[in-house]
């Protein structure tokens, strides 16, 4: 069972069971509840800090868990808060595109499953998966260091952005580095400085659908860009840029999400030709590159690498190889753009919380992170590998329309004429939680798709049995 999933339980468990004890009345111990529910301590002490969270119970290091003063509500007419609406909804003058925010489509991806169910619409990888024991030293080790609580540089610490700037490679250097939390940081700051609202912004079509959530909510208009197996059609690409004038066209050239499509080396040159012709931006969102399968071989470097005009903004992370928790990433670019993004972050966030800086900096040092990394390409193939027999032998009426050598989901299409929505329904009532495929378009879908991550789980036979489940379901 998750650990998560046990926490939830004891946590409803212990809360259904409040009113047998008075206001103040104890709670029966740690070892007690270990023992009672056979969970370990850690998820005992989470459980109790979840309830403390809701003011049901009040922990007192030392003396335990007591049932808390039950919280009282004044007596007053609910207030009338539909003004809201209208003043949420009104426009700006010269606003041509509301910027509504619509996060459904990434909270598919971040939303706890209900306790039993198979989560194949996970972002990140399961706790098995993460370096948790490299991270806790790394941690520890920051904790240590001189100044470790002292406010850090805001383009972040030098020794960070140099590390940052030889994994981009090329020429890029420190100085054009910019530490961010996390890669959805560093894509929001980057299209807020180089898109102002009522802009079209190009994207691939499919793709990630935080990307799509950051444009409309920055007042941005995105533009789909169909892709291939090959990545992004050059001759639509170029007709996009001629047809919007757009300033900005955002890819994610390495295990794209959600098809794991690797541009291919002939557009990588016409690229980056189109876009300094248009006078624009390309926007690489490089979120898979410690995410290759032990089977991708060697991998192309990055279009930053390549580009000597400034043209390429570059957005990665350590998030996604390592845990949700660890919110580090990097923005890199050259000319004038830089300054700018440097403001925007300034003024949204100051800076990364240098400690969190400072552990990032421990993990990627030790010889602990190679071992890890390839550790995951191992468990990431092998995975990929049992889902995709899986589906072929259970559901052969899907189509798999590639098979990703980095990454950590498919996309599956299903059958023509099939209910996507239905799919995904019958899916978590099966106990499978999918993701569906139309918030991964910024126009019409071409047809019904699915995501299947096969990072979130436990290990592969979850994956067998959730498409068992999911065949089941659509039965």
């Amino acid at each position: 069972m998750y650990e998560r999933s046990s926490v939830t339980e004891l946590a409803e468990s212990l809360r259904s069971e409040l009113d047998r004890y008075p206001v103040g009345g104890k709670l029966p111990s740690s070892r007690a509840l270990v023992e009672r529910y056979r969970v370990s301590p850690v998820t005992v002490s989470r459980a109790l800090a979840q309830l403390a969270a809701e003011g049901l119970v009040v922990t007192r290091p030392g003396a335990g868990a007591f049932r808390a003063q039950p919280r009282t509500t004044p007596d007053r007419p609910a207030g009338d808060t539909s003004w809201q609406e209208v003043a949420l909804s009104a426009e700006t003058a010269g606003e041509s595109v509301p910027r509504s925010v619509d996060a459904s489509g990434v909270l598919v991806s971040l939303a706890a499953p209900p306790p039993g169910v198979i989560e194949l619409n996970g972002g990140y990888l399961h706790s098995s998966l993460q370096p948790e024991r490299a991270m806790a030293a790394a941690l520890a080790r920051a904790g240590r260091r001189p100044g470790a609580w002292s406010r850090p540089p805001v383009e972040g610490l030098t020794e960070l952005r140099s590390w940052f700037a030889r994994e981009i490679g090329g020429s890029v250097t420190a100085a054009d580095v910019l530490v961010t939390a996390g890669g959805q940081s560093a894509l929001t700051t980057a299209l807020r400085a180089l898109a102002p609202p009522g802009a079209p912004v190009l994207v691939e079509s499919p793709t990630y659908p935080g990307l799509l959530a950051i444009a409309r909510a920055s007042g941005c208009r995105p533009v789909p860009v169909p892709a291939d197996e090959d990545g992004v059609r050059p001759d639509l690409l170029a007709a996009a840029f001629e047809a919007t004038g757009a300033r900005v066209f955002v890819c994610q050239p390495l295990f794209r999400n959600p098809t794991g499509a690797v541009l291919a080396d002939a557009r990588r040159a016409e690229v980056l030709r189109m876009a300094r012709e248009a006078g624009a931006f390309v926007v690489e969102d490089d979120y898979a590159r410690s995410l290759a399968h032990e089977d991708s071989g060697p991998l192309p470097g990055t279009l930053a690498a390549e580009d000597d005009d400034g043209v390429v903004v570059h957005v990665r992370s350590l998030t996604k190889a390592t845990s949700p928790s660890l919110r580090v990433g990097a923005l890199s670019a050259r000319g004038p753009v830089l300054d700018r993004l440097r403001a925007i972050q300034v003024v949204d966030s100051f800076f990364v919380p240098r400690p969190l800086q400072e552990a990032a900096l421990e993990l990627v040092g030790a010889p602990a992170w190679p071992r890890h990394l390839r550790d995951v390409a191992v468990e990431l193939r092998h995975r990929r590998e049992v889902l995709a027999g899986a589906l072929r032998r259970e559901l052969p009426g899907l189509t798999l329309t590639h098979l990703p050598r980095g990454g950590y989901q498919l996309w599956v299409r299903l059958a023509e004429g099939a209910d996507e929505a239905g799919f995904v329904a019958g899916a978590l009532r099966a106990g499978v939680a999918v993701a569906p495929g139309r918030p991964y378009f910024c126009a019409e879908p071409p047809g019904p798709y699915v995501r299947l991550s096969f990072a979130g789980v436990a290990g592969t036979a979850e994956l067998t049995e959730g498409v068992r489940r999911l065949a089941a379901g659509q039965s």
